[in-house]
């Protein structure tokens, strides 16, 4: 079963980073610049997984994590922020608002398949348990 990730900054050159270090993972990826057009993809194709920055114009990660965790429909999706060290203050507030985990930049790939398959393995079984 294919997993779907969500890959949301603002920054093209990250996008595009993040989804060479899972091109030979078994998932679909799809991306968003910022958390108001992540919002809108999400409730259109729920994906399984979301890598999101925190710093975004529009609306930012946090409060896009925020409102994905207190919508019952959603809030079983696993959110995962991607952040620079000096905004670990931020990172705090992420876990408030509902974040599963976080990572940071520059991304390490290891760290961040790691993650990835540990967070989708969650969610199979979830899907599992479902049916």
């Amino acid at each position: 079963m294919t997993n779907k990730i969500l890959i949301v900054d603002d920054t093209e050159t990250m996008r595009l980073t993040e989804q060479m270090m899972l091109k030979d993972e078994d998932c679909s990826i799809e991306m968003a610049s910022n958390g108001v057009e992540a919002i809108e993809k999400i409730k259109i194709n729920k994906p399984d997984l979301i890598l999101m920055d925190i710093m975004m114009p529009e609306m930012d990660g946090i409060e896009c994590c925020r409102q994905i965790k207190s919508d019952s429909s959603l809030s079983d999706i696993k959110v995962v922020m991607v952040t620079t060290r000096s905004e670990y203050a931020r990172v705090k507030e992420a876990f408030t608002a509902g974040c599963d985990d976080y990572i940071n930049k520059p991304i390490d790939k290891e760290e961040l398949l790691t993650k990835v398959n540990d967070l989708l393995k969650f969610v199979s079984l979830r899907k599992l348990l479902q049916n």
